[in-house]
């Protein structure tokens, strides 16, 4: 069990950090973009919002194992397989937890408009100056909460762990799954402990949020 909790933190730490560097640009496209395209994009980066943990994870596990479509590509990489490593379980949490990324991080963009990025470019600067250095700023709400909620997430992701990345101590056995091991194996107490910890985590989080949230209304106010 000690190793599980440096190992959930290092998953959850590392799919945050991509999730930013992949949503914030997706979240910015989808609140700009004009088209049919936009809300087709926009239902499938949601897929995992209603889509069984276990189902997103089995479609992984085709899509990342060794007679995969991914297959040939991994092979010019030198690996075999993604499943069943840590690398595949960061993968599948950043597809698991990017709805969780991008829905406030879109919603900020859109309650922005257009005028403080066109007010921007009209004074001549340069379009990633004014993304970087106005929209960013004006949303950091929308993106804390959705860099909280995907860490969140991620810590407590069960179903496509499971599928995907199996039981490896040390190398995919995360605190969800120590869990589960606990209660297969009539270890209650343990299994009571850390499920007691997971929670007080996810009020946490949740009153958190909720409270960037409100502070962030009380300022566009």
């Amino acid at each position: 069990m000690p190793a599980a909790i440096p190992l959930t933190l290092e998953l959850a730490g590392l799919s945050t950090a991509l999730l930013l560097l992949l949503g914030v640009p997706l979240a910015w496209g989808l609140a700009r973009g004009r088209g049919w395209w936009v809300e087709a994009l926009g239902a499938v980066i949601a897929l995992p919002l209603v889509l069984p943990p276990t189902v997103l994870g089995f479609y992984l596990l085709i899509l990342l194992g060794p007679h995969g479509p991914l297959a040939p590509l991994l092979a010019l990489a030198g690996l075999h397989t993604l499943a069943f490593s840590f690398t595949g379980l960061v993968i599948g949490s950043v597809v698991c937890s990017l709805p969780f990324m991008v829905q406030p991080v879109r919603s900020a963009f859109a309650a922005i408009g257009s005028a403080p990025w066109e007010a921007a470019l009209t004074l001549r600067a340069a379009p990633w100056d004014a993304f970087v250095f106005v929209i960013l700023p004006l949303a950091r709400g929308g993106i804390v909460t959705g860099a909280i909620l995907s860490f969140a997430h991620t810590l407590g992701e069960f179903g496509m762990v499971l599928m995907l990345g199996g039981d490896i101590p040390g190398k995919t056995e995360v605190l969800s799954i120590v869990i589960f091991n606990d209660v297969e194996t009539l270890r209650w107490p343990e299994a009571g402990a850390l499920a007691a910890g997971m929670a007080v985590f996810s009020f946490g989080v949740i009153l958190v949020t909720l409270r960037a949230e409100a502070r962030m209304a009380r300022l566009r106010a």
